[in-house]
């Protein structure tokens, strides 16, 4: 396979977050959670409640009036947490001032609306089980790592959780102190509510499978490297399907007895999973979504670049630095720098978007064919 394509180096899209480098570490934790100041005398958290803890510090109110129900939180969690900062995790929880709404009768849609933080635990911790961990192949392919995998070490603690430089304390998995502290008995825990409306369980049981599996074959790139802002690692990519990236998983409708989003309906009510398998938490969500949630690509797509090759039009508008649409050998990097003049094949001194889909054309037609090592997806 030819190995033409270099991308610009793609800049981690929002805060370096850490999470722990152990897969499918889900397990009860031992910890004792202490509740201070409000016990949970209750067992019912769709109604209006406040949750107070003089000994974590939590504070989470929550109004229910006729159409939202509305959280008011400073996002601290009311258990026990790991140590924090630590190697993996530099950063110290912090309290936050957030306020979410959530419809009080959600509308379920069935088409998935992809977002980063897909709900909120009933302590005011949110959920957020993708990271902003990156590794960029210099052969055009990028892949998101997932937060519980063995590639790099990122601090998670015993809650599956971490912290972000803000201070925000987040769930990327099974919350195990929250189904501690919240469970009455039943198989089913009620953990939190999604932003659009319905709400997040956990089944002790582990009765709902999700409908997502490892994908068949190899991944793909070359000379690919890790970077956060304490160091840089190269990193073999060339690999089976594992789970280390969130690209090696596909949906698969029935293999499992959850929906796309971790969701399914049990006596006429449509709720999300956390499950011990991925996506551990939902993705995306089914229900009616406002335009600023949208945070995601649309359905069964992945973004730019996420283990994928980039395409000509891409290669040819992220190193095109003086703009004229053509490439020269000052401003292509990497193997196709090293193959320019066989991609170039009208030798004028300039790789066009219309040699790089004609060489790619002639690669994807076999060998027989092929007149200079390119892209293949």
């Amino acid at each position: 396979m030819g190995k033409i394509y270099s991308v610009v180096a793609i800049i981690l899209a929002g805060v370096i977050v850490s999470c722990s480098s152990q897969k499918n570490t889900f397990s009860a934790t031992t910890e004792t959670v202490s509740v201070g100041k409000v016990p949970h005398i209750h067992n019912d958290y769709f109604g209006s409640y406040d949750l107070e803890d003089e000994i974590f510090g939590t504070k989470t109110i929550v109004t229910v009036t006729a159409n939202e129900r509305k959280m008011v939180t400073n996002s601290l969690p009311n258990h026990k947490t790991g140590q924090f900062p630590n190697k993996g995790n530099p950063n110290t929880i912090a309290a936050q001032n957030k306020t979410y709404t959530f419809p009080l009768s959600p509308k379920y849609i069935g088409e998935p609306t992809w977002v980063r933080e897909p709900g909120i635990a009933l302590n005011g911790v949110k959920f957020e089980p993708g990271t902003a961990e990156v590794v960029v192949c210099d052969t055009g392919e990028s892949y998101r790592v997932e937060a519980f995998q063995d590639l790099i070490s990122l601090g998670l603690d015993f809650n599956h959780a971490h912290v972000q430089p803000t201070g925000a304390y987040h769930y990327h998995g099974a919350p195990t102190s929250v189904i501690e502290d919240f469970d009455t008995g039943e198989d089913l825990v009620h953990v939190g509510f999604a932003k659009d409306g319905f709400p997040i369980y956990f089944s002790k049981t582990n009765a709902y499978k999700p409908s997502y599996k490892l994908l068949v074959g190899e991944r793909e790139g070359e000379d690919c490297t890790y970077t956060n802002p304490m160091n840089s690692i190269d990193v073999s990519v060339a690999d089976k399907h594992d789970g280390t990236y969130t690209s090696d998983f596909e949906y698969v409708e029935g293999v499992g007895d959850l929906d796309e989003c971790n969701g399914i309906t049990i006596n006429g009510n449509y709720m999300y999973m956390v499950t011990t398998d991925f996506p551990y938490v939902s993705r995306c969500l089914m229900g009616e979504m406002t335009e600023e949630e949208h945070q995601g690509p649309p359905r069964g797509q992945q973004p730019v670049g996420q283990g994928k090759r980039p395409s000509a039009t891409q290669i040819v508008k992220q190193m095109d630095v003086n703009n004229d649409e053509k490439l020269s050998k000052e401003e292509v990097k990497g193997p196709l720098l090293e193959q320019f003049d066989q991609v170039d094949s009208d030798k004028d001194g300039f790789i066009t978007k219309e040699e790089l889909e004609s060489a790619d054309k002639d690669d994807k037609q076999g060998p027989g064919n092929r007149k200079r090592p390119v892209n293949q997806n």
